[in-house]
This record gives C-alpha cells, sequence and structure tokens, in this order.
C-alpha cells in the first residue's frame, strides 16, 4: 500500500503547536518534534470507531493491550518481558519526572548527557535535585556520551543514571558494546537507569538496530525503567500514550506510588490510536522511515555543503543537530529566525552553538527550508 507523505495538510489555523508558534510570519516551523504527516489510515479508523460509540468513560488498560506491547517488545527487539511489568502513562516526559522523584533524594543526583532533550536536565531542576553531566563527543561521526569524563566528579551521592538512545539530539542509536559500557557504569556506580526510547522505532540507518538497554542482561533489566511511545513513531503525540517498562516490582511499586493522584491516566482514546499503531501500522512506518531517509539524506548533503554549518547524519529520528559555531553567532536559532527558519535553540539542550531541525515534513517544505539556509549563510558574507 503506498501512504501520500507529500500531502500538503494546513496545520497554521489549527490547533498546532508547532504551528501557531508564529502566527502568520513568514517562518517555517521546524522546531518541536512532531511530524506534518497524516496519521497512519490504521489508527484514524480505529479512533473513528471508538468515537461512533459515543461513550468516554473512565478506561481500563486490556489485557490485550499488554500482551500486544509484550509480543512487539519480544518480535522487534527480542526482548522478553512480562505483561505486569508494563505501565501505561500519559507521556515520556511524565515518566522522565517520576523517575527522578522516585529513584532519588533531594541531597541525591543524577547523571545524564549533555546536550540532550531538555525534560532530562529540567526533570532534575524542578525537583531540586543536582545533576552531573557527560558531554558528547564525536567519534568517526557519531555522538557518544564520555562518561569517563564525569566519573572524576562523582560523590556517591548519585542515584539515577538517564540514558537517551536513540540520541536527542544527535540521533545515535547505541551499539551492544556502547550499552554494556553504559551498564558496566551503572553496576560501579551502584545507579538505577532511566532509558528514554521514544524514537526507537525511527531508525534511519540501513543494518542498524535498536537495542533496548534493559533486554542487555536479567541485571539490566532489575535497575531499569523503560520509556516507549508510538507518539513520535505514528505522529500521536497530541493523543497521549506511552509506557514504562519496570521488571523490578520494587521499582515499578516506587514509581506508581510517586504517580499517583498526580499523573492521570492515559485517556481512552489515546489507548485506542496505541493499539492499532502497534497492532496495525507497520506498513504505514516501514514507508515512513524510507521517507524520512531521503529527508535524511538531503538535509544532511546541502547543510554540510554550506560554509559555516555541519550536520552529522543522524542514524535515527527525524530531528538533525546542526553545528553553528564557526558561524560565530551570539543566537543561531534567532539568527535563522529572521531568515524564515524555525528552529530549536541549542541552547535548550545545553550547547548554544547548535541549533536543531525537524525534518518530518513534506519534501517541498523541506526544499524551501534549504533555500532559506543558503540565503542566510549568504547574507553573511
Amino acid at each position: 500500500m503506498a501512504f501520500d507523505f507529500d500531502q500538503p495538510i494546513d496545520r497554521r489555523h489549527s490547533d498546532s503547536l508547532k504551528w501557531q508558534k508564529y502566527g502568520d510570519r513568514d517562518i517555517l516551523p521546524l522546531w518541536i518534534a512532531d511530524t506534518d504527516f497524516h496519521a497512519a489510515p490504521c489508527i484514524t479508523d480505529a479512533l473513528q470507531q471508538r468515537i461512533k460509540h459515543g461513550v468516554f468513560g473512565y478506561g481500563v488498560i486490556s489485557n490485550q493491550l499488554k500482551a500486544l506491547v509484550v509480543e512487539r517488545m519480544a518480535s522487534r527487539y527480542q526482548w522478553q518481558i512480562a505483561a505486569e511489568s508494563v505501565v501505561f502513562l500519559p507521556g515520556v516526559v511524565c515518566g522522565l519526572n517520576l523517575c527522578v522523584r522516585a529513584f532519588t533524594k533531594p541531597q541525591q543526583s543524577t547523571l545524564a548527557p549533555t546536550p540532550v532533550y531538555p525534560p532530562f536536565r529540567t526533570a532534575s531542576a524542578m525537583a531540586e535535585r543536582t545533576q552531573l553531566t557527560a558531554p558528547l563527543r564525536l567519534s568517526q561521526q557519531r555522538w557518544l556520551a564520555d562518561w569517563d569524563a564525569v566519573a572524576p566528579q562523582l560523590t556517591g551521592a548519585e542515584k539515577l543514571l538517564m540514558l537517551c538512545n536513540p540520541m536527542n539530539p544527535g540521533g545515535t542509536v547505541y551499539r551492544r558494546d556502547e550499552l554494556q559500557a553504559q551498564l558496566q557504569f551503572a553496576q560501579r556506580h551502584d545507579l538505577l537507569v532511566c532509558s528514554d526510547e521514544i524514537h526507537c522505532d525511527l531508525v534511519l540507518e540501513p543494518g542498524v538496530e535498536h537495542i533496548p538497554f534493559a533486554s542487555l542482561s536479567e541485571d539490566a533489566a532489575q535497575r531499569s525503567i523503560t520509556l516507549m511511545s508510538p507518539s513520535k513513531s505514528f505522529n500521536i503525540a497530541g493523543l497521549g500514550a506511552s509506557v514504562a517498562i519496570i521488571p523490578n516490582p520494587q521499582l515499578r511499586a516506587r514509581f506508581q506510588q510517586m504517580a499517583k493522584g498526580i499523573v492521570p491516566d492515559a485517556n481512552v482514546l489515546a489507548l485506542v490510536a496505541c493499539d492499532a499503531a502497534w497492532r496495525n501500522g507497520q506498513p504505514w512506518l516501514d514507508e515512513q522511515l524510507v521517507y524520512l531517509r531521503a529527508n535524511r539524506d538531503r538535509l544532511s548533503t546541502h547543510i554540510n555543503a554550506l560554509p559555516g554549518l555541519h550536520m552529522v547524519t543522524p542514524e535515527a529520528t527525524f530531528l538533525g543537530w546542526i553545528d553553528a559555531r564557526e558561524l560565530n553567532l551570539a543566537s543561531p536559532a534567532k539568527f535563522f529566525e529572521q531568515h524564515g527558519l524555525g528552529l530549536t535553540a541549542g541552547t535548550d539542550f545545553g550547547d548554544p552553538g547548535f541549533v536543531r531541525i525537524n525534518f518530518g515534513c513534506r519534501r517541498a517544505l523541506l526544499e524551501q527550508a534549504l533555500q532559506r539556509f543558503t540565503r542566510a549563510i549568504n547574507a553573511l558574507s
């Protein structure tokens, strides 16, 4: 079946946070991580069928949905989990915050790579926990966290290692030996591990596979909380359905206790969309990956041909991490915004010399963006 990812969809005057940010200004919104593609027909069909029922009372997580998660982990990632280890959430971000609050005390610390997805930073800050950071280093055109660099700073107060795989930003997909090294680091320092794997279904590089951290060994499983969701892969982030997979029953109980009375259940329509995406959406996802790979390659080639800009080709996600440090700009994001490009400032991730671009858009829009990048760079000369 062919799906049309080139279809123009007017989001500017919809309820889209992404498109409303700039109003009617001539700025292409390429910032927040949702795509501009129409959701898979299997999802919209399932939602329409559920809406026809007409009653939207309190819902329940069905055994069939939990079994679907178990089957998906086994078939896609060769990861055997039990149904009781699956906890549904209305989003991965609340999962990050719950992990910090459930598994650290105020005088304790978290560890995270930097730059990294902003909620890694804010989850610790809002809980008033300190955070030590491991810098990302460029190694053979892949961004890797340098945990050896942070090791001398450890005091013993660290309790939670926060991983991002695939990396956001940077797009690195960690190989098994790299994950093993992070597990050994966690073992040496007696750390629990929160692994954000929301982009796991968006691997673009041929021959590369996603490996869940918790699947490495029984020890990895027992010390970890894995966060996943269909939201990025199937463009249903606004519905809010995610899972935390927590094999350790004590950790799972602490996590669920922390959520009580604060974090709402995933709503009934979100659960319908999640089920449809993971049960029937693979053909759509496979075609989207082909489209995103072509967008990625077009973007990478163009950006790396412009003076002063560099971009490592991401192995996964629909996000490009553009190095603009050679331009010597006070704010690269503001500069590009003046030239009609709405990007995410690297400052939000912990590195002000970069910008992040969302290339999960139709090809014609991406081409417009590339023309604007060229004009912006030419304006500096």
